[in-house]
């Protein structure tokens, strides 16, 4: 694609979208009276407009038959879960039996962690990249520390290189190093400050060689970028839907375990009644016999209004052909954004923005994140001010992320004129 610094270029790129449509499927958030360039679905994605009317469908059933919404009605809540998987399982590129729909991302991480890290005297170390998100930094320091090791020793992290990414042959080398102590890999599936999108084929790979499990923090990739969970055998996954998936604040999460585990009666678990053998769920026997699939590692009765919203957001990607239109257009607009910064560089003679995002569009998804040399938080307190959301993250990183399904190119021309704006303003 050849790029031009025009309003007139982007404005037809939007006329020749075939995805144009999709954005009136959302509501736009505002600011003073006009849509605001929001550029901040990795973080939270917008509210389909459909999800009011999901949700109140599955309110007046709980009005109107109580009780009986589990087995009545064109949606009966007990198998919910089960018929948004058929939604959801291309999206991971899974079997529906190895994907559920349960519970939030770090509790769904800590679950899968009683079965998948499974520590011993020699095998007891959990390779992660360094710097990721927080909370998963946390759940592996707890989980480490329950079994009785230092995570100064247990924990071995890939380092960020000098350019602010993470190189694909350390991470391989670094598992290969450590092949015979690690118990577990878990990476994101792209990190969430720089947006790299890791190479997780390889990295499954590399740590089955070396003897371990591997899983993955997907929260930043579903529905961002392709995934074939299954194809690349990995053994677990984990996500959130609030992002990228548009499923709202706080929304329901989801597990991916590989269909090779589905018998496997060594792996201990935590479980719950909603986890039972469907078909014995009923009988409130003694003893705990899972349900076969992914399903088995469900705890308790699936949050209905949550699988509502959920269910709004997942039809439009349905609808829209899944993640490869999608990623078709995500890999224009980012790339549009990345050239216009790059002009706005080169017109003042010197790099004021650096993007730490890799420049390879098979190595990154909707985000691009700008390290800012000078002024940089006044400067993103500028741009909000302008009616451009993106999010900041400490010391000078802006993470700005067109998304497909309701961003445009126009908004992206639209942004790069208020950050050139914003250092003329600085």
């Amino acid at each position: 694609m050849v790029y031009q610094n025009t309003l007139e270029f982007a404005e037809l790129m939007d006329a020749n979208d075939p995805l144009k449509h999709f954005r009136q499927r959302f509501y736009i958030p505002q600011h003073q009276g006009r849509d605001a360039v929001y550029f901040c679905g990795n973080s939270l994605g917008l509210q389909p407009i459909s999800a009011q009317t999901h949700l109140q469908a599955q309110l007046d059933v709980w009005r109107q038959i109580a009780i009986e919404g589990f087995f009545e009605g064109e949606q009966p809540w007990l198998n919910y879960h089960k018929s948004l998987r058929k939604k959801l399982a291309p999206i991971v590129g899974a079997l529906e039996e190895e994907v559920s729909i349960m519970n939030s991302l770090t509790v769904n991480l800590h679950l899968l962690l009683v079965s998948f890290y499974q520590p011993t005297k020699k095998r007891y170390k959990i390779l992660m990249e360094g710097n990721a998100f927080p909370s998963d930094q946390y759940a592996i320091e707890t989980q480490v520390k329950f079994h009785g090791f230092d995570p100064a020793d247990a924990i071995i992290e890939v380092p960020v290189e000098a350019d602010g990414r993470y190189s694909a042959e350390a991470i391989l080398a670094t598992i290969a190093q450590h092949q015979d102590e690690l118990a577990l890999v878990l990476f994101g599936g792209i990190n969430y400050i720089n947006g790299q999108f890791f190479d997780l084929a390889a990295i499954v790979s590399a740590a089955h060689q070396a003897g371990a499990y591997v899983g993955f923090d997907l929260a930043h990739a579903v529905g961002n970028v392709p995934l074939q969970l299954h194809n690349w055998e990995v053994d677990f996954a984990v996500w959130c839907s609030y992002k990228y998936l548009n499923s709202g604040p706080g929304g329901i999460g989801g597990i991916f375990v590989n269909q090779r585990y589905f018998y496997d009666t060594t792996l201990p678990r935590f479980s719950g009644w909603w986890g039972y053998e469907e078909g014995k769920r009923f009988l409130m026997a003694q003893g705990f016999v899972p349900e076969q699939g992914a399903d088995g590692w469900q705890l308790s009765t699936s949050p209905v209004m949550l699988l509502a919203l959920h269910d709004a957001a997942l039809t439009i990607f349905e609808e829209a052909g899944g993640v490869a239109p999608l990623r078709e257009k995500s890999a224009l607009l980012t790339g549009y954004l990345e050239f216009l910064i790059n002009q706005i560089n080169q017109a003042k003679g010197e790099e004021l923005f650096r993007v730490i995002t890799p420049s390879n569009p098979e190595a990154r998804g909707c985000q691009l994140s700008i390290v800012c040399k000078q002024n940089a938080r006044r400067l993103f307190d500028y741009i909000t001010a302008k009616g451009i959301i993106g999010d900041w993250r400490e010391p000078n990183v802006i993470r700005l992320s067109p998304v497909p399904l309701y961003n445009t190119f126009k908004e992206v021309f639209i942004a790069s004129g208020v950050l050139l704006e914003a250092l003329d303003n600085n």
